[in-house]
């Protein structure tokens, strides 16, 4: 086919180019022969200056625009009815356009090719999904934009680079061939004549005009010159097309406004897209006012800081940094830190070097140096080796407690024959007002340690024990490192009170982070997370309290070596008092110790009449409450000593709280008197049965647990399976109703230690015999009959004692355990063991 001559009636358009800022020449239009910006294919534009840069914020933009004046519209017949299409992607291309386009497709070359070998006409048609390589026909748009290439070069490797017009719309109304390229017959959308513009339509236009001059200032473009072209365009039409070109849209939006045929709707499409590209436009301004702000103070800073640094460098002033950095440097060698302790301490100082001294991860960074120059790596304090002396010295704080003592001297003795040995892990369980906290402090003595207390009650947040990450703001080490820098030895006595009362959260579980710490195999390289290198707690004795041991884990209980501390007899609180406590009231209430005079007797009349307890707490507040008494007279000007009689006894304390006398004489038919352990000590617990014509019921009451409950259905289980062996009617089953309540019935109360008090009372009320009120019994039942052993016998035998019991009932298995009770107790009761149910009742009842 022969090259045909181009006889289209379009002429060239007149490029408008912005004047300059700075004296050059005038730049002409772009040449398609300059090196293109690399594209993937149809649709990729380069640089474009003028209107398109304005409009759009810069480069980068799609095409450029030629003066609407000055362009020619092509007469719709003169168009052919059948051209070839070219499928462009990203881009919807409108009247009047000039844009540079890369063709590389196969069809889209083709398709350039027959129209330069036409009459230079083609269709532009824009691609519903841009990932498609091959568009078929349901993947173009059917609207699109009949364009003249005006210019085309051959690129080295192959592809087509083509300069084309936008020249009018045109809708498709078939594709007549999709091979070797596409073609379609078209039909051309004749746009209508807009006739004098209404004041409404007019306000469009303006509107128009001005949100574009106001993107123009907004981008900070000079506008004079392309707001006169923009004004120079009289008809909505082509200014709607003008704008549109050249704003940031996406595809269907383009698409959409370019299907619009009515001139003023389209504008009005138009001047919604200008309003939200203001918006835009308005908040990068913001943001980069805001940016460029930091950015200021940034570098004004900066410029400060180097000022006052030559100022110092004048005055001789500038070695304050360097004898700052040298010390740390001293500090760190000096420390006595471990190698690879010191590899990151030396790391940390050559950060802290290269920064700003004023800047916050400065101060971070010194902060943690100073933490870890301060912390006793190697220093120790020499162990109090002479046991005769440490002896001495935990006889004179304490009184009894011969256990504890013991560990100690015997902890003492090995380390005297092995200094290597690590820190034991010691826990101190009992109720409360024993000496738990106090023995600390005596033991800490009697080695000759540091001492530091540590409350774990309530504690909730794992960061605690193991400290923050220096990420965080205000971040420290935990609490068992300071508790060493604050020691100041790497072997000090920490006491870790109340363990049982450790809670956990969303912050994490502190007893878990306790298990590293009370552990001699892993504790040596314990790692805080400020820190972030390990320290050894080896040489840390560990001492932990609690008052009861059921709460504690078993995996933390497991790491420690528990020693039970039980309450103390009425005679070993009579001798602390008199050893201790009355001492040192009498010195805090302002009293010489001759000034109060008080004999045993009624020491131990203060002890068993105003206090039920197993540790001396109470018994503190009543001989304080005396020596405040005394202090009274002696301010008033009366002249000691002053002397405690058994006449004003109660007019200094008021009422006995408690007496013997409640112990009752005689107990009616189905009232046993049980033994219970509670966290403070031993106490008396009145079972109460009664029956009642009925069918067999059971009823239980006083805030009752399971295990009390089912306790009480095996004593029943047990009465009826025996019930010819003690004389009972085997009718009460179906004829009586059997009621049994625990008084007291606030305070819950469980376990299995009343079974044997259960069966006998139960057995008394079927019976219609009394029990002795001078027996106390304890012990868990079986279905069998056999009495199982259960716990606290030391301070249940303490509870009978003081409520003046005469016999106490306990599991022959128990027996052991009166070792553990002091023979001026088993001197005061008698103890029986049993072994069988059978037993119980027959040293029970009364005579």
């Amino acid at each position: 086919m022969s090259k045909k001559k181009n006889k289209s009636p379009i002429k060239p358009a007149k490029i408008r180019r912005k004047k300059p800022d700075t004296q050059q020449k005038k730049q002409p239009v772009r040449k398609p022969e300059s090196t293109p910006k690399p594209a993937q294919g149809p649709g990729q534009g380069e640089d474009l200056p003028d209107i398109i840069e304005a409009l759009t914020g810069g480069p980068g933009s799609t095409a450029m625009f030629a003066d609407g004046e000055d362009l020619a519209t092509p007469n719709p017949s003169d168009i052919p009815s059948v051209l070839p299409v070219l499928a462009v992607r990203d881009i919807v291309v409108f009247n009047y356009m000039i844009l540079p386009l890369f063709v590389g497709r196969e069809k889209s070359v083709q398709a350039v090719d027959a129209s330069l070998n036409d009459d230079r006409y083609i269709l532009i048609l824009t691609q519903k999904d841009e990932a498609v390589e091959d568009p078929a026909e349901e993947d173009l748009y059917l609207t699109g934009t009949v364009g003249m290439i005006m210019r085309m070069l051959k690129m080295p490797d192959g592809r087509l680079k083509v300069l084309v017009q936008g020249l009018a719309r045109a809708k498709v109304k078939k594709f007549t061939a999709n091979e070797p390229y596409h073609i379609a017959e078209l039909e051309p959308i004749i746009e209508p004549e807009v006739p004098s513009l209404t004041s409404e339509q007019e306000a469009l236009v303006r509107s128009s005009r001005e949100q574009s001059e106001r993107i123009l200032s907004l981008r900070g473009i000079s506008s004079q010159d392309i707001m006169s072209v923009l004004n120079n365009v009289s008809d909505p039409g082509r200014l709607a097309d003008l704008i549109a070109s050249n704003l940031r849209m996406k595809v269907n939006a383009a698409q959409k406004i370019l299907e619009c045929q009515d001139p003023m709707i389209r504008l009005e499409l138009v001047n919604s897209q200008l309003l939200k590209e203001v918006e835009v436009a308005n908040m990068q301004n913001k943001i980069q006012a805001m940016a460029k702000e930091g950015m200021d103070k940034a570098q004004r800073d900066f410029y400060l800081r180097e000022q006052m640094k030559a100022i110092k460098r004048e005055l001789g002033d500038d070695n304050d940094e360097t004898e700052e950095m040298e010390e740390l440097k001293q500090g760190i060698i000096k420390s006595g830190m471990p190698k690879e302790v010191m590899k990151e301490a030396h790391k940390q100082l050559r950060r802290l070097e290269s920064m700003h001294a004023e800047s916050s991860e400065a101060t971070v960074i010194r902060t943690y140096l100073d933490w870890m120059i301060e912390l006793p790596w190697k220093k120790l304090s020499r162990d109090r080796l002479d046991i005769k002396k440490a002896e001495e010295i935990l006889n004179t704080d304490h009184y009894d407690l011969e256990k504890v003592k013991e560990r100690i001297l015997e902890y003492l003795s090995v380390r005297k024959l092995n200094p290597k040995m690590k820190g034991p892990i010691l826990c101190f369980a009992g109720p409360p007002g024993v000496g738990k906290t106090s023995l600390g402090r005596s033991i800490a003595r009697s080695l000759g340690r540091k001492f530091h207390r540590m409350s774990l009650g309530g504690m909730r947040d794992e960061a605690e024990i193991r400290g923050h990450r220096r990420t965080y703001i205000g971040a420290m080490p935990g609490r068992i490192i300071q508790a060493i820098k604050q020691c100041g030895t790497r072997n000090p006595v920490i006491m870790l009170d109340e363990i049982d009362k450790l809670g956990s959260d969303f912050r994490g579980d502190p007893s878990s982070a306790l298990l590293e710490v009370l552990d001699p195999e892993q504790n040596f390289s314990f790692t805080d997370y400020y820190l972030n290198v390990p320290f050894d707690l080896s040489k840390v004795m560990f001492i932990c309290t609690a008052n009861m041991l059921d709460s504690i884990p078993g995996p933390l209980r497991d790491r420690m070596e528990i020693i039970r501390i039980p309450g103390y007899t009425e005679h070993e609180k009579t001798v602390i008092t008199r050893r201790y406590i009355i001492p040192r009231q009498t010195e805090e209430n302002g009293l010489k110790e001759d000034e109060l005079v008080i004999s045993d007797k009624l020491v131990s009349k203060v002890v068993r009449e105003y206090t039920r307890e197993a540790g001396l707490r109470n018994v503190e507040r009543e001989i304080g409450t005396l020596c405040r008494k005394m202090a009274r007279k002696k301010a008033e000007g009366e002249k000691g000593p002053f002397k405690v009689t058994a006449k004003n006894l109660y007019k200094l304390l008021g009422p006995p709280h408690f007496l013997d006398d409640e112990k009752e004489t005689a107990l009616p038919p189905g009232v046993a008197v049980g033994l219970a352990w509670t966290p403070v000590g031993g106490e008396l617990l009145h079972i109460e049965v009664t029956t009642m014509p009925g069918k067999g019921k059971l009823i239980l009451t006083g805030k009752l647990g399971e295990v009390m409950k089912e306790s009480a259905q095996a004593a029943l289980s047990i009465a009826r399976a025996r019930a010819d062996e003690y004389g009972i009617d085997p009718k009460f089953v179906d004829e009586r109703d059997i009621h049994v309540h625990v008084p007291a019935g606030a305070t819950p109360k469980d376990g299995p230690s009343a079974g044997v008090t259960l069966v006998t009372a139960l057995i008394s009320a079927l019976t219609d015999a009394p029990i002795n009120p001078e027996v106390a019994m304890t012990g868990e039942i079986s279905l069998r009959g056999r009495v199982l052993p259960v716990g606290g016998i030391k301070e249940k035998i303490l509870a009978a004692v003081s409520r003046g019991m005469k016999k106490v009932l306990i599991p022959s298995q128990n027996k052991k355990d009166l070792a553990e009770v002091p023979d001026e107790l088993l001197k005061k009761i008698t103890i029986k063991t049993i072994e069988k149910i059978d037993e119980v009742w027959p040293l029970a009842k009364a005579d």
